[in-house]
């Protein structure tokens, strides 16, 4: 399941951060890959343990506490803090799949990986090329956003980023462990969410179908969630 998620960011803090990033230290992509993707992987990020990362990855998660959309359709259970990368003319990161587990820095805990998220900071008439391209069982998808915009998807999936041609491409991503792990189990959640917001716009909240249709969504996530 593949969902975008406009305006995650207000236009203030979209700013703060561009500001913040301008002036940050940024190191080469490969330090954060795993063995296969560090071969196809050129790139540019803020370092995980750096002050900028740790303040702006803050702005981004309680954004994403107070967004309704992220929550329905990745269920989290846990949020790896966001790290930043940036692509600049000529680097690319060819096709591969996110690792399975990764390590919360400085809590000595690690999480599985099953929702991958890229948050866009560039306005996308500001570059060429740095499409992020997903493939999954219904095709390939090219996303390019407007920055404050998001895209979620299965971390399972194959991706990719073309090659930046023009300008500069800067993103936020990170990895959620789902309480819902079966990707088809949570895209059957997030519709039925969806469905019973629908059914809330044309019926009063009491009404008999409204109830339990909700009931059927709790009791669902009750039944497949994992802790």
């Amino acid at each position: 399941m593949l969902v975008t998620i406009p305006d995650v960011l207000k236009p203030e803090e979209l700013a703060h951060i561009r500001r913040v990033l301008e002036s940050t230290n940024w190191v080469d992509g490969r330090t954060t890959a795993g063995d296969q993707a560090a071969k196809v992987k050129h790139n540019l990020q803020v370092p995980v343990d750096a002050a900028e990362a740790q303040e702006l990855g803050q702005i981004i998660l309680r954004a994403l506490g107070s967004n309704s959309t992220f929550m329905s359709a990745a269920l989290p259970l846990r949020v790896l803090p966001p790290m930043f990368n940036r692509y600049d003319v000529g680097m690319t990161f060819g096709a591969h799949v996110d690792g399975s587990i990764r390590a919360v820095p400085g809590s000595g805990q690690r999480m599985r990986t099953d929702v991958s998220s890229t948050l866009f900071l560039t306005p996308p008439e500001d570059y060429d090329g740095g499409e992020l391209v997903v493939h999954d069982t219904y095709g390939t998808h090219s996303v390019k956003l407007p920055a404050g915009h998001m895209v979620v998807y299965p971390a399972t999936s194959m991706h990719s980023v073309t090659p930046v041609t023009r300008g500069s491409r800067w993103a936020s991503f990170f990895w959620t462990q789902s309480l819902v792990k079966d990707d088809w189990r949570r895209h059957m959640l997030y519709d039925l969410d969806n469905s019973i917001i629908s059914v809330r716009s044309r019926l009063p909240d009491d009404d008999p179908a409204v109830v339990a249709l909700t009931a059927h969504y709790h009791n669902l996530i009750r039944h497949w969630s994992e802790t």
